[in-house]
């Protein structure tokens, strides 16, 4: 059992499920990290917390000091989690483009929030760029520091517990790791201890079928919510990837449903997607391998879409 003084030593030492219904018989055993066991209900408070704390100690962020980020709703919960606990103000920047069920989230915790429309509700490369130059804007008032989390390399450090996690609950037996990329922080970060463990251990990304920039294609919509940016993200590292895979958002919302009904896994849609991507690389490594990625988030956060209207 997690004990501490406040609520930010509750964050981290998540629970590890084997999936038992979904992955087809003759497949590697798949293991989840069920990171909406963390405060907010996303594998984003680690990076939140490194990010905030690493600016503390070296005095770019001082108290009384406001926070500014763009975010499409998980890093921004998290962040708004973090400052209501340290005494921070926190402006993010988001769109109409994300649940209402985040940004509601957001708002609870006691951000502010400047919304930025969206084209029919998509995440699209021009509306990633819109939140950037708002987010940029305001961090040029005083005293706010701006965590920009495209181009924070903090926020890699804070998924170096993750890793160290799934290294110990698999008893370091573990053959390959599946993740979505959305800013690359906590693929990279979980990457860089495994490969420094198993060097021949596996990492496969995911990215939206519709937006595959990372395997060369054009920028498209999606609706898979926090990755896919349109861009290659400047925290992006190839060397420690060893495959990409592309995961269309149907695709993705259809196994979201059958992790719910299936496994009893209440996730949101990027969870779908890396659940999709690593039944495709248990295919491919068969009944002696063992895999792990994330349930990123809380299905809860997902409410107000679609993804749970079928």
């Amino acid at each position: 059992m997690k004990n501490g003084t406040n609520i930010l030593q509750a964050i981290g030492n998540t629970s590890l499920v084997q999936l038992h219904n979904v992955v087809p018989p003759g497949c590697a055993k798949v293991f989840v990290k069920l990171e909406w066991e963390n405060p907010t209900g996303s594998m984003k408070d680690r990076m939140a917390q490194a990010m905030i704390l690493r600016a503390e100690e070296d005095g770019r962020l001082k108290p009384g000091d406001t926070i500014v980020e763009y975010t499409g709703g998980s890093t921004g919960i998290a962040l708004a989690l973090i400052c209501a606990a340290k005494g921070y103000h926190l402006h993010i920047v988001t769109s109409d483009a994300f649940s209402q069920d985040k940004l509601k989230h957001m708002s609870a915790f006691g951000a502010e929030l400047t919304l930025i429309p969206s084209e029919g509700g998509l995440t699209t490369k021009k509306l990633i760029l819109d939140m950037i130059d708002a987010a940029e804007e305001i961090s040029q008032r005083p005293r706010t520091y701006w965590t920009d989390q495209l181009n924070n390399s903090d926020s890699i450090s804070g998924y170096y517990p993750l890793a160290e996690e799934i290294w110990n609950q698999t008893n370091g037996k573990l053959d390959a790791f599946v993740q979505c990329v959305g800013t690359a922080a906590s693929s990279r970060g979980v990457a860089t201890v495994l490969k420094r463990y198993n060097p021949k251990l596996k990492i496969i990304v995911v990215e939206p079928g519709e937006s595959a920039v990372l395997m060369g294609g054009q920028a498209g919509p999606h609706k898979i919510e926090g990755v896919g940016i349109g861009y290659i993200p400047p925290l992006w590292e190839s060397s420690l990837v060893d495959e990409i895979i592309a995961v269309n958002t149907d695709d993705a919302k259809d196994m979201t449903r059958r992790l719910a009904r299936e496994e009893g896994l209440f996730a949101g849609t990027s969870s779908g997607a890396n659940v999709a991507a690593a039944i495709r690389v248990a295919e491919q490594l068969g009944p002696d391998a063992k895999i792990a990625t994330l349930m990123v988030d809380s299905g809860l956060k997902y409410l107000s879409t679609d993804v749970y209207r079928k």
